[in-house]
């Protein structure tokens, strides 16, 4: 199944991060068209970002994570994560995980 999915860990504390909000837009011509917001569960998971209906196509995808709000109880550096990526096989399914402290992010395509 061709799809978006994320997964965000809090590697400061050793487990899936849950409750943080996760915006999907995809760019056209320089502009960003918002597709979706979820926010990860009990696992740090959102299973599938794109809406029902919509089909995955080629292009420039950004997720944005809002970061401050899950760190709202301590002090982080980046209060929001932006991960631009492009699709180019629309088959295929995109998990792009995000590895997150209050002060560093690593991410990768994930499987």
């Amino acid at each position: 199944m061709s799809g978006i999915s994320t997964h965000v860990l809090d590697t400061a504390k050793g487990v899936p991060a849950q409750g943080v909000r996760v915006s999907l837009e995809r760019g056209s011509n320089g502009a960003w068209t918002r597709l979706a917001d979820a926010v990860t569960g009990d696992g740090g998971r959102v299973a599938q970002l794109l809406p029902a209906g919509e089909s995955l196509a080629a292009g420039s995808y950004r997720l944005t994570f809002f970061t401050a709000e899950y760190f709202r109880e301590q002090a982080s550096f980046y209060p929001e994560i932006d991960i631009i990526f492009e699709v180019h096989d629309t088959s295929a399914h995109y998990h792009i995980p995000l590895l997150l402290s209050p002060y560093g992010y690593t991410t990768y395509r994930g499987s």
